[in-house]
């Protein structure tokens, strides 16, 4: 599926509050476990909100949809991006 199809269709299904494009294959999240993925969530988010207050031209961001390229459009748990006046590139 190409990327405009995939965000019209998402747009149209309110109802799904996860979905991301890899490679033109559409993913739909499954419900999350404590220990397996919110508990490290809520570790990496607070390391990397410390860092951002430590390192000016850092910016970080929680499940952002990401455009890559016409397949994908990841949603990543939590992104570190560099500020537009560094370059503003996305780890």
């Amino acid at each position: 599926m190409t990327r405009p199809e995939f965000e019209r269709r998402y747009k149209a299904a309110p109802h799904i509050r996860k979905a991301e494009l890899i490679e033109g294959i559409v993913y739909v999240a499954s419900p999350l476990r404590f220990q397996q993925h919110a508990e490290p969530h809520s570790r990496l988010s607070t390391w990397l909100g410390t860092y951002v207050v430590y390192t000016p031209v850092t910016l970080s961001g929680i499940e952002p949809t990401i455009r890559l390229d016409l397949d994908n459009e990841p949603q990543p748990d939590i992104v570190l991006i560099l500020d537009q006046q560094v370059g503003g590139r996305a780890y």
